[in-house]
């Protein structure tokens, strides 16, 4: 990949460990009540950790990759037009900070480092830092998914779960974006589904995807930062991903339109019709 081999791999993933020894859990769990905020109402929270450690991945990126551009979930609140030029630029890197705020700012260990890389609009590269573990669930196109140890070995390749039934499926359904009357029309749905539940922080969710423990996953927002580490991440384990209307996502581009990711598209036909069909 150009711009982007396996020491870039590397390179990228060491940034984001060490935002996190660094900026990220020198915080968890000692955040004072003027190191949380929230910006576009009470649900939206951003805290100290969020805003250094994605200055600290910035500049770390740019010394590493001169002339990328870096598109960060903070940094697009200031200016939302930088997730536009995801589609155009040579080497670009969304980053989610700590993907899971309120989780982190309440002390629970549900959160994550987030990135991808982009060449000319295309996701080939991606990590989900988990600072707690310590560890990084890494894809690169075509070369599969697998999980870095903080000693630098990795996991067999990563693959989704077999596909199930409907009644068996377990999975990940966020709904609460999602607006009337179809938030209700999911909601009432969830039952048909073996077991179903939000982590709040897609970092983990798709990690649970990605390793075999969960087969759905549904989403409605669709901020790059939040969902093209996982997406391909997901896809490199060997899933399939949709729009609710069954088209493809581009992450470069898409911010609306749902997002539906099962093991395979059997899967995702069946899952579909158990959530969004009648």
């Amino acid at each position: 990949m150009k711009g982007l081999d396996a020491a870039g791999l590397l390179a990228v993933d060491a940034i984001l460990r060490e935002a996190a020894r660094t900026e990220i859990m020198p915080r968890f769990r000692r955040l004072a009540a003027a190191d949380i905020r929230t910006k576009t109402g009470p649900l939206d929270m951003v805290t100290d950790a969020d805003e250094l450690a994605e200055r600290a991945i910035a500049a770390a990126l740019t010394r590493a990759f001169p002339g990328c551009l870096v598109v960060g979930e903070e940094g697009c609140s200031a200016d939302p037009t930088l997730a536009d030029r995801l589609a155009t630029e040579e080497l670009a890197f969304v980053v989610d900070p700590v993907d899971g705020t309120a989780n982190f700012a309440a002390g629970m260990p549900l959160f994550g480092c987030m990135a991808a890389a982009f060449l000319r609009g295309e996701v080939v590269a991606a990590w989900i830092h988990d600072p707690t573990g310590d560890d990084t669930l890494m894809a690169a196109r075509g070369e599969g998914a697998w999980l870095a140890a903080a000693d630098g070995s990795r996991s067999a390749p990563l693959r989704v779960a077999p596909s199930a039934p409907v009644g068996a499926m377990v999975g990940c359904v966020s709904y609460g974006y999602l607006a009337e009357p179809l938030k209700s029309h999911v909601a009432a749905r969830l039952p048909r589904l073996a077991k179903t539940w939000q982590l709040g922080c897609a970092a983990h969710e798709y990690r649970l995807l990605a390793g075999g423990h969960i087969h759905v996953s549904l989403y409605n927002r669709l901020m790059p930062w939040d969902h093209a580490p996982g997406w391909l991440v997901h896809q490199e384990a060997g899933g399939h991903a949709a729009h609710f209307d069954g088209s493809a996502y581009d992450p470069a581009r898409d911010r609306a339109g749902g997002l539906i990711c099962a093991p395979d598209k059997s899967s995702w036909d069946a899952a579909w019709g158990a959530l969004l069909g009648d």
